[in-house]
Parts: structure tokens; sequence; C-alpha cells
């Protein structure tokens, strides 16, 4: 699950760039420095700044909820839940814990809104692919189209009682494209329980911008430039309480005989999406919904995206073409600005 990525490697989708100093009465005041704690979790690095309450108690809080999702659904762990359920595919339901059944009953949610080609059941095809471990490798058309017979999430069932089921042995759940939105979302939750109300949250690209600064200014979001690895923005948009994910081709790849793959792969062929997108951000309320959608806007392309972002409400979106064409939805027309002069402004 999560995808698998190390540390230090291409991780970051989107930086958060804040501005530390006003102007006041003529004369520059700083704000005071916010605590933050980074660290590895869920593949990634995570970085949790809190500029009002500034309590170390709170963020330690707030890491070990982290944590405490990840011993449940992470499939690069042994003994976690995630993996009984796997290892039961085939075989007989499992009843799992209240974050496991959230998670997946979302992830089932979406795959039938994308329409398959946001599919939680993806998990035999990545593990096949394995992009960002060692292991990597192209497979074979024969063993992509092997795989491909385990993949489906209408062979998955979930109840109410939090009984879930994988239909078929060798089903595998890989929940790495909704876990950390889920996770950001709890996240969010400890520190409004303990009296925040100022905070960024990145769970390794997955932004949440809690509150607003402390003079209650948008907080300055830096969208990823797709063609750099880290650190490069294209342009930047002002947001409070917003989850800002971004999903690109740039993140994870692999490399055979001079031709690139990245690692947002179809349920359909098995293969990484072709299309003309090299990165789309999503901007929701709720992480859980950025991350999953992220993966199915980028899925469909740029007509087919575009589409889909206006014809679901509480979502707004920026894309970015291999032109380095830049389009966003309508929402967002007057906050985006571009600052990069190698991309254009297409609407």
């Amino acid at each position: 699950m999560f995808n698998i990525k190390k540390l230090y490697l291409t991780l970051i989708s989107i930086i958060v760039t804040i501005t530390t100093v006003a102007c006041s009465s003529g004369n520059l005041t700083k704000y005071s420095s916010p605590i933050s704690r980074t660290d590895f979790f869920m593949g990634t690095v995570v970085k949790i700044s809190l500029y009002d309450k500034k309590d170390e108690n709170i963020i330690k809080k707030a890491f070990d909820r982290i944590k405490e999702i990840e011993n449940e659904v992470s499939i690069n762990k042994e003994s976690t839940e995630l993996t009984k359920l796997n290892s039961l595919a085939g075989k007989e339901p499992l009843q799992v814990k209240e974050d496991t059944y959230n998670i997946i009953r979302n992830g089932l949610g979406y795959s039938k809104l994308s329409q398959g080609s946001f599919d939680i059941t993806i998990g035999p095809i990545v593990k096949l692919w394995s992009i960002g471990l060692p292991e990597a490798k192209v497979p074979t058309e024969y063993e992509i189209n092997e795989k491909l017979k385990l993949v489906g999430y209408k062979n998955l069932e979930v109840n109410k009682d939090r009984f879930v089921f994988l239909k078929k042995a060798g089903m595998i759940i890989d929940l790495g494209g909704i876990a950390k939105g889920y996770t950001a979302d709890k996240v969010v939750e400890v520190l409004k329980q303990n009296g925040v109300k100022s905070a960024v949250i990145d769970l390794g690209g997955n932004v949440f911008a809690m509150g607003s600064k402390t003079d209650g200014q948008p907080w300055k979001i830096g969208i990823q430039n797709p063609f750099e690895v880290r650190g490069k923005i294209i342009g930047t948009i002002g947001v409070k309480n917003k989850s800002i994910v971004t999903s690109g081709i740039y993140e994870r790849f692999i490399e055979k005989d001079g031709k690139r793959y990245h690692h947002i792969l179809s349920p359909f062929n098995g293969y990484p999406y072709n299309n003309e997108i090299a990165g789309v951000t999503i901007v929701s309320d709720k992480s859980i919904d950025g991350d999953a959608l992220s993966t199915t806007v980028f899925s469909k392309g740029l007509n087919g995206g575009m589409k889909f972002v206006n014809e679901t409400k509480g979502i707004e979106a920026i894309f970015v073409t291999k032109n380095k064409e830049v389009y966003i939805t309508n929402g967002l027309k007057n906050n985006f600005k571009l600052i990069n002069e190698e991309f254009k402004m297409m609407n």
C-alpha cells in the first residue's frame, strides 16, 4: 500500500510557500515561527506545522494517529489488518477495524464513481511493477494479463458490520490512492480537538492548509512543476481550510530502453495511463476526496477530466499538459497565479 515512496526520492508533488513577514505601520513584523515535526510514515515524508497553538504534545498526538492508521492498512508491513485481509482473498471475509473499514468503503465508492478507472483492487498490478522499489521492473504482457484477472472492484464486498471479502484468491487491495487523504483528514480532526486553528499538514504532497495564516490571510500554496523533481513551481493559489493534492508523472517512474513508465497504472490494461496530462491538482474540502479524485481525473485525460470535475460538486482542478499548457476550472480562475513563463494559460 501507499505506493511505497522512498525517503527523499521525488516524493512531494506540492510545496507550501508561506509568507512569514508582513508590513505593519511601516515596520517589518515577523510572525512567530511554527513548531514543526518531520518524520517518515506511509512510505513518504510527513511534516506537520502548528502556527497558533504551539504544543509538542499535540504534534505527538497527530503523529500517533498517523502511525495507528499505517499499522492497520499498510501492505508493506507484516501482520497489518490489510495484509491479513488480502491473505484471506477467496477464502473468507474478515471483520476489520473502523479505520480500515472507512478507507475501504470510501475507496469502493470512488471505484464505482470513476467507473473503474480508480480501483482499489489494483494491488496485483502495483506489486507486479513495484515502481519505487529496488525490484521495480517492466513486466511482460503475459504477466500483466494474468494479474489483470485479479483486478476488479465488483469482486469486493463490504457490509455495514465491517466485514470485507475479496471473492477471488490472489486479489489484493491497495489503498495507496486514498489512505493518505483519509489520514490527513484524521490529523485535522486531532488538531481541531486540541484547539489548533492554524496549521499545515503535508503527507508527502497531500497538503491540508488548516484555517488561515495567523494574520487571517490565505495560505499560499505552490503548484509543483511536473517536469522538475521537487520544489520548482509553476504558480500559486491562496486557500483557507482546503486540501490540495497532485497526481503526476514526475512522482515515481522507471525507465527501460529509453522509455519512461510512471506509477499511475490503469486497472483496465495494466500499464501506466498514457494521455496528454503531466500533472493534475485537486482542490477540495476533504483530503480523501482530493487523493482519490486526483488519480481519477488524471486517468480521464484533459477533456474527460475537466468534464468530470465540472460535474462533481465541491472540487476544483488545475491541469498541466505535457506541452506545458495549463487549464483551470472556473472556481480557481480568480485565484491561480501562473509565475513560470515556460507554461501557458489556456483558459
